[in-house]
């Protein structure tokens, strides 16, 4: 379904500027921006994909991954189609990178996707799998929807949209895990074909507008993975998001046109956790090492593990109903309560 696009103006010669997102496109008639779903018709741009999925799930949050955001609970899932990123290591490439016709989707309107939230037995939606930034018009409205029924809200995002859609969607907008994907220019250049600097002011800003931030960085070998670019990017996150903002550092394996590299060594991943926690960062993650302790929760007071992970599932979760460490008393920053007793979803339906 078509709709017509918000944050965009007409610049003449029914050209159009989009600036939904940092590629600010100009677009000229019957060309789509960068994104490949905004479509210049006739000078007025249109998004081409309002309430069209592509994929769809129950998820546990921890696989966002978000660790201090309802822990424990169920998130429905949903991508679309489409990416304003062209990154050479995307898993989700089949969606983000194909041309919208010859993908496979369907249509849900904001309403149904609120009451399929509900009856999966979610606590929240997450827009995911593909660039849900780019998908301003439906997530935007299903947001607001999601809220009155009660639901928590998530985006999954590279975190190139622009300030003035961010503080559209903010008040209706829980949680975002955004993925700085290096700190260094030349990465998003040559990998991602995009700029550093607005993913960077996009995190700041969420944080600012008190949205849930947890940030992720995959660490690619010979590519992001300099100890020196690793501290920089901690000591950005410490200054700028606070001491207290979960930081995932998650493992590399081959994908799509990145498949002659190997995986991240663990001693690596290991690396980067002692560097960001030297830094000030309280919450470090590693993702995609099984085993790892740093898939776990510690008090970072006195190093009593608190939430004890398996792959995505809570074993154990030792935070007290005032969000305080049981031993000392250090406030632990986790939004929303416990899911001590997950119940397998009814995935009937779907």
């Amino acid at each position: 379904m078509i709709k017509e696009a918000m944050f965009y103006e007409k610049i003449g010669d029914y050209k159009v500027h989009c600036s939904l997102c940092a590629q600010s496109c100009k677009i000229a008639p019957g060309k789509r921006g960068f994104c490949g779903v905004r479509e210049n018709r006739d000078g007025d741009l249109y998004s081409l994909i309002y309430g069209t999925v592509s994929s769809e799930a129950i998820d546990p949050i921890e696989k966002k991954p978000l660790y201090h955001f309802f822990p424990g609970s169920y998130v429905y899932s949903v991508g679309s189609i489409g990416c304003n990123f062209r990154c050479k290591h995307c898993q989700n490439w089949s969606i983000s990178q194909v041309c919208l016709e010859d993908a496979y989707t369907k249509d849900i309107m904001p309403d149904e996707l609120v009451e399929r939230a509900i009856y999966s037995g979610s606590q929240s939606i997450a827009w995911t799998y593909n660039e849900p930034t780019i998908w301003h018009e439906y997530t935007s409205e299903s947001a607001k929807l999601a809220k009155e029924a009660g639901l928590g809200t998530i985006y999954v995002t590279n975190g190139y949209i622009t300030p003035g859609p961010l503080r559209d969607i903010a008040p209706y907008l829980d949680a975002a895990n955004i993925d700085i994907k290096a700190f260094n220019e030349k990465f998003y250049h040559d990998v991602a074909s995009a700029k550093l600097a607005p993913v960077l002011e996009a995190s700041a800003l969420a944080k600012e507008l008190g949205i849930h931030v947890e940030i992720t960085t995959l660490i690619i070998p010979g590519v992001n993975d300099s100890l020196d670019e690793l501290r920089e990017l901690s000591k950005w996150v410490y200054n700028n998001l606070g001491p207290d903002t979960p930081l995932h550092f998650t493992r590399f394996h081959p994908q799509y046109k990145m498949q002659d590299l190997a995986p991240t060594p663990v001693k690596t991943m290991e690396e980067a956790c002692k560097i960001a926690t030297e830094e000030g960062i309280k919450y470090v993650y590693m993702g995609n090492v099984p085993g790892s302790d740093r898939n776990n929760t510690f008090c970072p007071n006195c190093g009593k593990m608190l939430i004890s992970r398996g792959y995505f599932d809570i074993e154990k979760y030792e935070i007290t109903p005032e969000k305080t460490c049981p031993v000392c008393g250090e406030n632990i920053p986790i939004v929303g309560e416990y899911r001590s007793l997950k119940q397998s979803p009814d995935e009937s339906g779907f």
